[in-house]
């Protein structure tokens, strides 16, 4: 199975100068948990989580209406391309212990996400494996 046959297409984007506050309401208002941070060229710099905005840049006490996304964003970004196997998405999913990957075109613009959750529907044990090793040990 192909990873375009599962991915989610939901992909909305973020310029690095934006606040953290407007990353967190449009993840809130979209229901995702994740953006990509693209320049003005359409290059992807780096991906801020839900969670790294509430447990990271709120907790270490950064403003959400003046911080902007790219200084805490992650920039090493891991992704798969489209029409590559889920399989072997799952497998990096592992060895990088993340629960999501976003999903590049031939083109290498952003057009997905493939989840954990995106990976449950096509395989229990694919998803249960990638959980496991995403699962800080505590």
């Amino acid at each position: 199975m192909k990873i375009q046959d599962i991915m989610s297409t939901k992909v909305e984007s973020i310029l690095p100068t934006a606040t953290l506050r407007r990353a967190a309401e449009i993840m809130s208002n979209l229901e995702i948990g994740s953006l990509p941070i693209i320049s003005d060229e359409g290059e992807l710099l780096g991906i801020i989580t839900d969670r790294d905005i509430s447990c990271f840049a709120i907790a270490m006490g950064h403003d959400p209406k003046s911080t902007e996304v790219q200084k805490i964003m992650t920039k090493e970004v891991f992704t798969c391309r489209e029409n590559e196997d889920v399989n072997d998405a799952a497998t990096l999913m592992e060895d990088k212990h993340i629960r999501r990957l976003t999903v590049m075109n031939q083109s290498n613009s952003v057009v997905g996400f493939l989840s954990v959750d995106d990976l449950a529907h096509c395989s229990h044990d694919l998803a249960g494996a990638v959980l496991e090793a995403a699962t800080p040990m505590h």
